[in-house]
């Protein structure tokens, strides 16, 4: 298997963690999504332990780019977010399964095993979110924001930048960055004031 995670301490502890089981071998880690991809055309791993919130390229959209390339080789999302964006996105990128960081080492390897035989494994917080959009029926424009989302649209409308977000929220610029864009995306708008004056308009934000 491959780790692909930006944090060194993050990787350094699945590695231990999952150094207890005899059948579970580490070949590599990479430190961001295009690091993931060149590892695995070089070592091809069975498995890739893929973050989702990486610098130079995210676990989205290494996952469709290793999936395309090397459909032998699956990929088990490990991320912090719950996110339901996040979910559809990886899961269509052609991830096999999505656990969060919370996951005991057994389930770490049970999903590993899982996605070796082509079995899927999800965290109950994915299997919810997807049952959440196969319900839902039409929502008015910005419905499908998270809290998370609209306190960081809320800051945007006050003129923050991401760096300003990040200190307000306590959060690393990436993951205000990774807000941001699906900010713009779920709002249809393609910039950062088109996404602001889209909020105004529609009362998003008090």
């Amino acid at each position: 298997m491959l780790i692909a995670d930006d944090h060194t301490v993050v990787r350094s502890g699945l590695s231990a963690l999952l150094s207890v089981f005899d059948d579970l071998e580490l070949v590599g880690e990479a430190r961001n999504g295009r690091e993931a991809i060149e590892l695995v055309e070089r070592l091809h791993p069975d498995v890739v332990l893929m973050d989702m919130i990486m610098p130079e390229l995210d676990g989205a959209q290494a996952t469709a780019v290793i999936r395309k390339h090397y459909p032998d080789v699956q990929v088990v999302v490990l991320t912090s977010f719950r996110d339901d964006e996040l979910v559809q996105k990886a899961l269509s990128a052609g991830a096999i399964g999505y656990l969060l960081k919370d996951a005991t080492a057994d389930e770490l390897a049970d999903a590993i095993r899982n996605a070796v035989a082509g079995r899927a494994t999800l965290a109950p917080e994915a299997t919810q979110s997807l049952i959440r959009q196969t319900l839902q029926g039409t929502r008015r424009l910005g419905d499908d924001l998270t809290e998370r989302e609209r306190e960081v649209l809320a800051l945007m409308v006050e003129g923050l930048n991401n760096n300003e977000i990040a200190q307000r929220l306590v959060v690393s610029r990436s993951t205000v960055k990774f807000h941001v864009s699906n900010i713009l995306s779920k709002l249809g708008a393609s910039t950062r004031t088109e996404a602001v004056a889209i909020a105004l308009q529609n009362g998003l934000v008090s």
